[in-house]
């Protein structure tokens, strides 16, 4: 973290995604300031602009215009491929968004909860089919809310840990590359052996 020039005396909220309206970066930092009047924290916007986005350079020089004054956002610019940062942004953070205002399947989101973590996602496209709502993170549907999700996991830690530890398991029991795999195998087995009892792999 420190050569990412992240401090981390303080809780991390972080969103990892590319800059794009759809993201809601700036619906994300409104949120943040929301919750820095009660909670001293940081934000993390860790991401690349939409390269096959016109607008996405713009909305990067929104998002650093719009927290200019503030040293405690920090916008991080990776290049492809940044997985060890990505991994060990998501392992410091106390508090993982999402907040997405139309998403497909939200790869980060997957991949916070693998790490245990609790995370916050926008209620739109497949980030409900990941987050069940109260259970292994929040749904939320505005910057309030999104405020208000994240104060309740920084003056909580035990529910964020419960929550973060069922995110893990729901990841393992529907994302992983195994469980594709078996469900493979167990229908490969039904063709093969048409009225047998199926096989438990």
């Amino acid at each position: 973290m420190e050569r990412l020039g992240v401090p981390t005396d303080r809780p991390i909220i972080l969103q990892v995604s590319r800059f794009d309206r759809f993201k809601d970066p700036v619906g994300v930092i409104e949120a943040y300031r929301m919750v820095k009047k009660y909670d001293d924290c940081i934000l993390v916007l860790a991401g690349s602009p939409a390269t096959d986005d016109p607008e996405g350079e713009a909305v990067l020089d929104e998002v650093r215009e719009f927290t200019a004054d503030d040293l405690d956002v920090h916008i991080l610019l990776l290049p492809p491929f940044s997985d060890r940062d990505i991994n060990a942004l998501q392992r410091a953070a106390h508090v993982v968004l999402q907040k997405s205002l139309k998403e497909g399947f939200g790869l980060t989101v997957a991949e916070a909860m693998w790490k245990g973590k609790a995370v916050i996602g926008g209620a739109v496209g497949g980030i409900p089919l990941q987050i069940l709502h109260g259970a292994n993170g929040f749904l939320v549907h505005s910057i309030e809310g999104t405020a208000f999700r994240i104060r309740q996991l920084l003056s909580n830690p035990d529910l964020a840990k419960t929550m973060g530890d069922k995110g893990r398991e729901y990841v393992r029991v529907n994302f992983l590359i195994t469980r594709q795999i078996r469900d493979y195998l167990s229908v490969w087995y039904a063709l093969e052996h048409r009225g047998q009892s199926m096989l438990n792999v």
